[in-house]
C-alpha cells in the first residue's frame, strides 16, 4: 500500500471513529491489514494536519480540520522537509526556484504551503523543481535565505 493510500485510510478512520491515542490508531490500521510503526504514523498524522481536539465527554481525540488553511504545520516540520529534500535555491526578483531530487518537489511545495509563511504567496511544483512566489513586502533574496537557513544549506561564498 502506498503512503497516500495509507494516509487516505488513516483520514477515513479519523473521520469515522473517535481515536485518542496513536497506539489505538496502529491497532485500527493493523486490523485493516496495514502494519505501520508509531514513527511512521506520527509523520502521517503531522502531514495530514491532524490535531487533537477535546470532545464533549472531555476526552481528546485526533481530527483533521476540514479547511486546509487550518492545517498549518510547525516550522520544525518545514525544517525537516527542507533539510531532507532541498538541494539548491536560486532567485530571480520575487521568484525563488527550489531544486529537489526527482519526484519530490511536491513534498517540498506542500510543506512550504502548509507552513503558512507570510512572506510566501504560493508555490507550483513540478517533478524536481518548485517555483515559489515571494510576497510584495519582502524580496526573493530574503525568502531564499530563510529557506536555506531552515534547510541547513550554507550561503554561497
Amino acid at each position: 500500500m502506498s503512503k497516500s493510500q495509507r494516509q487516505h485510510l488513516l483520514a477515513k478512520i479519523l473521520e469515522e471513529q473517535s481515536v485518542s491515542s496513536q497506539a489505538k490508531l496502529v491497532e485500527l490500521l493493523r486490523n485493516e491489514g496495514i502494519d505501520v510503526t508509531q514513527a511512521t504514523l506520527s509523520r502521517d498524522l503531522e502531514e495530514l494536519g491532524a490535531v487533537k481536539i477535546r470532545v464533549p465527554v472531555g476526552e481528546s481525540v485526533y481530527a483533521i480540520p476540514d479547511n486546509p488553511t487550518e492545517r498549518v504545520l510547525p516550522v520544525d516540520y518545514l525544517r525537516r522537509v527542507l533539510g531532507e529534500w532541498l538541494v539548491e535555491v536560486s532567485v530571480s526578483s520575487n521568484i525563488i526556484v527550489l531544486r529537489t531530487p526527482p519526484g519530490s518537489a511536491h513534498v517540498v511545495a506542500s510543506a512550504v504551503d502548509r507552513a503558512g509563511l507570510p512572506e510566501v504567496i504560493g508555490t507550483v511544483a513540478g517533478d524536481d523543481t518548485v517555483l515559489l512566489v515571494a510576497a510584495s513586502n519582502t524580496t526573493g533574496e530574503e525568502v531564499a535565505e530563510r529557506l536555506k537557513d531552515l534547510a541547513g544549506i550554507e550561503p554561497a561564498i
